[in-house]
């Protein structure tokens, strides 16, 4: 018998076949097995039973009446921002056209209708295995809380390519969401990951910033701050301008600037007065 834990779903759609259909599916997937506890209609359905209870994922449709999907999944990501938990989330819809915008919200996947119980399944295994790290993270206190790593303890494992690299958390620049995974870049060297922002965060401790919902930066790596990023260069990535903020950070050692939420600048002119301390 498996004892592999049982996901708790919620499935968000304003279509009742849609959400006859899913569950169809889910109880054809077996690995890993899961419980739908509820269902609700619309964002707002959604969002009044999560108050209440709680669930491991939510199977989230993007157009429905009222607030859409997107808004669901960025008040989910806010929580968790804040400090609290929410479920993991999967996009089911027929929508392929907001795909980016649903990773850039730490979906961790996006599925389009007619949904394949093999690609289902897929989806349900991620999020079997975030989970999975997520317990293990919590299971050490001193990472969870926030404190900063020991340092036999300074090293972050990542998977790239099929080689694992063992990399210090001290040589580290910057971490970034890049659709369904993360960019760790280095001085020498950059690697993809698997992982969510989200839950990397409470592993670094104070040595790094949420600059942007998709970056997280080393405090030692930040060199400067402007309103107007320059034009790119060859060797530049282009700032981002989410909602006409205009802010960037520039990364030492490899002339990258990352976007700056507006409600982070104050914490990354912190980081750069105290490294003139």
């Amino acid at each position: 018998m498996s004892l592999a834990p049982v996901l708790k779903v919620l499935l968000v759609d304003d279509e009742p076949l849609a959400r006859l259909r899913l569950r169809s599916l889910l109880e054809a997937c077996v690995d890993p097995r899961v419980v739908v506890e509820a269902e609700a209609a619309s964002a707002s359905q959604a969002q009044q039973w999560l108050r209440e209870h709680a669930c491991d994922l939510v199977l989230l449709d993007v157009q429905m009446p009222g607030p859409d999907g997107l808004q669901l999944a960025d008040a989910l990501r806010q929580q968790v921002e804040q400090g609290g938990r929410s479920p993991a989330v999967v996009f089911v819809t027929a929508h392929v056209e907001h795909a980016l915008r649903a990773f850039d919200l730490e979906a961790i996947d996006y599925l389009t209708k007619p949904v394949r119980r093999e690609r289902l399944q897929a989806a349900l295994q991620r999020v079997a295995q975030r989970l999975a790290e997520r317990a293990a993270v919590q299971s050490r206190p001193a990472l969870a809380s926030g404190a900063a790593p020991a340092d036999d303890e300074a090293v972050i494992n990542v998977s790239d390519r099929g080689r694992l690299f063992r990399i210090p958390l001290s040589e580290v620049l910057y971490f970034k969401a890049e659709l369904k995974y993360l960019t760790l870049r280095t001085a020498t060297q950059s690697l993809v990951m698997d992982g969510s922002l989200s839950d990397l965060e409470p592993r670094l401790g104070d040595r790094f910033l949420r600059v942007h919902r998709n970056a997280l930066v080393a405090k030692a790596a930040v060199r400067e701050l402007e309103r107007h990023a320059p034009s790119p260069g060859a060797d530049e990535e282009p700032p981002g301008t989410e909602a006409g903020e205009g802010w960037a950070v520039r990364i030492a050692g490899v002339n990258v600037w990352l976007a700056v939420s507006r409600r982070q600048v104050a914490a990354v002119r912190e980081a750069l007065a105290a490294q003139g301390s």
